[in-house]
């Protein structure tokens, strides 16, 4: 296989099309690690976050929220790069083992048919505020909540690029 069909073998458009490899794993006795986001700008700070996750077992599963639930979250100028793109910059990744899109608010249905061994968010989520926490915590699953790498926010990076785009647009407009 060449890079890219590597690459595109481990997007998964739903989780019936991704049901076949995750029951391989389970069989094969690895456990399996699920965390969610929207990716919209990929950082540092993801990345830290992933390596992060992927320690925490066998097989990192990142569920990516669509361009349509991307929308419901973050407004209608959102997201700022397709859902396509964002899939394949994810499993160009080498802690990446499968990314799963999904197109509701939470990935709470998703990971109730994952059912991973470990759910990972940020730690500036409570435990009851990570969706599928309790799905999780009813199979024997566990919730790790990992720190976050301090100065890395999509939000922040978007606001930087419009702060300087108007910096500039203003020195254009007086000269």
């Amino acid at each position: 296989m060449t890079p890219i069909e590597i690459i595109q073998a481990k997007i998964f458009e739903n989780d019936q099309v991704f049901s076949p490899v995750l029951k391989q794993w389970k069989q094969a006795g690895e456990s399996v690690v699920f965390t969610n986001g929207c990716f919209d700008l990929v950082h540092r700070g993801h990345i830290d976050s992933l390596a992060k996750a992927a320690e925490l077992g066998d097989r990192l599963i990142v569920g990516l929220n669509s361009d349509y639930s991307v929308k419901l979250l973050k407004g209608e100028n959102r997201p700022l790069v397709d859902q396509q793109s964002r899939a394949v910059l994810l499993a160009s990744m080498l802690m990446v083992d499968a990314v799963i899109l999904f197109d509701e608010e939470t990935p709470y249905e998703l990971i109730g048919s994952i059912l991973p061994d470990v759910l990972v968010k940020g730690s500036e989520y409570q435990l009851e505020e990570i969706s599928g926490y309790d799905i999780v915590l009813a199979a024997g699953g566990r919730v790790e909540r990992i720190e976050l790498t301090e100065g890395f926010s999509t939000t922040e990076i978007i606001q930087k690029v419009k702060n300087k785009f108007l910096a500039t647009e203003l020195k254009t407009e007086k000269s």
